[in-house]
């Protein structure tokens, strides 16, 4: 078995034991949902891909959470969850993480406190037809309640460069949480894939979040 294998195996092993051991989700068990709008401008460094490089709009759904479910004021990894469909109906989803921007902290997962003040990142890197890209999330100013995000887009080392943003209405009143499997495997984004070897260890743990969650039923427009 290739290490990535085996380190996935191993991943979806704890997964298991904590998803048994919570009876139910593994991770991020409790969060907060919101209706939004991602408003796709394009990167000014063309990525190859379409929804990272050419203009667009989709209705989403975004949800907040806590990755330990640790009881705040306790600092604990965040997670920013975004689904939405294309227009053909095919969904996608996009999950980030408490991260650091600079290229030496990209990669590392940082507890924080406040879900709305703080940068999300995509931890691992997609494959786009130009290299590969990590993902951001950067909230700016709230106004009148609502709440928007820049989504950046850059290569491991690179700068980062805006091509969407994300409003995010009425932050301070969120809908009840929602019984949403997200899962970036299944439901990649348009033109965005997993390297292989990052795959292998991600899908164990996605397999056993599927079978502790239920499904999605609800659909929503583009």
């Amino acid at each position: 078995m290739e290490v990535s294998a085996a380190a996935g195996a191993a991943l979806g092993g704890v997964f298991g034991t904590v998803a048994r051991l919570r009876h139910g989700k593994p991770l991020h068990p409790r969060g907060r949902v919101y209706d939004a709008v991602l408003r796709r401008t394009g990167s000014s460094e063309p990525w190859g891909a379409e929804w990272l490089d050419a203009p667009g709009e989709h209705h989403a759904l975004v949800r907040f959470s806590r990755a330990a479910g640790l009881p705040r004021p306790l600092p604990d990894v965040l997670g920013l969850a975004l689904t939405f469909n294309g227009p053909a109906g095919d969904r996608h989803d996009l999950l980030l993480a408490t991260t650091g921007l600079r290229p030496g902290a990209r990669f590392v997962l940082l507890p924080r406190r406040h879900l709305f003040a703080v940068p999300y990142g995509s931890l691992l890197p997609y494959r786009a037809p130009r290299g590969l890209v990590l993902l951001a999330a950067v909230p700016m100013a709230a106004v009148a309640g609502d709440t928007t995000f820049r989504l950046l887009a850059a290569s491991p080392v690179g700068r980062w460069r805006e091509f969407a943003t994300v409003d995010i209405a009425g932050h301070r009143f969120p809908a009840p949480d929602q019984a949403i499997r997200f899962d970036p495997v299944r439901h990649p984004l348009p033109g965005l894939t997993w390297p292989p070897a990052l795959s292998r260890v991600r899908e164990p743990a996605y397999a056993v979040a599927r079978a502790a969650a239920p499904r999605l039923g609800q659909s929503r427009g583009h």
